[in-house]
């Protein structure tokens, strides 16, 4: 059954399960390197790999919810700082974890290669 297109930004995706050892700090990491989003000037897509590096507290992001997820960014126009703050934002609110670190590489635009990076907590 194919899978339907998500909402763009659709945080609603996103789900979680319960943490199996929250009496331990140990990092769950994510590499995505098909992102896409569209620039908000010209209408491009723009192209990324995006990490996640985090220690979750009591709950977990679920692996696919989080591909439908980022999936729902490919037509969503924004600049790079805007949707890496977007993605790291919604995992706070969602996971509240201990750690959360993203990452966004995207791949370079008019000779400018631009990377992002925010950090919990600050």
């Amino acid at each position: 059954m194919p899978l339907s297109e998500p909402a763009p930004h659709d945080k609603s995706a996103l789900d979680t399960f319960p943490n199996p050892h929250p009496d331990r700090d140990y990092e769950i990491e994510f590499e995505c390197p098909e992102f896409t989003c569209v620039c908000p000037k010209t209408g491009q897509p723009d192209f990324a790999t995006i990490y996640i590096d985090y220690v979750p507290d009591e709950l977990c992001v679920e692996l696919k919810s989080l591909k439908l997820y980022l999936w729902s960014f490919r037509s969503v126009g924004g600049f790079h700082e805007k949707v890496t703050n977007d993605i790291f934002a919604d995992l706070v609110e969602l996971l509240s974890p201990r750690r959360l670190m993203v990452r966004s590489e995207f791949m370079v635009r008019g000779g400018i290669t631009t990377c992002v990076t925010v950090q919990h907590p600050n």
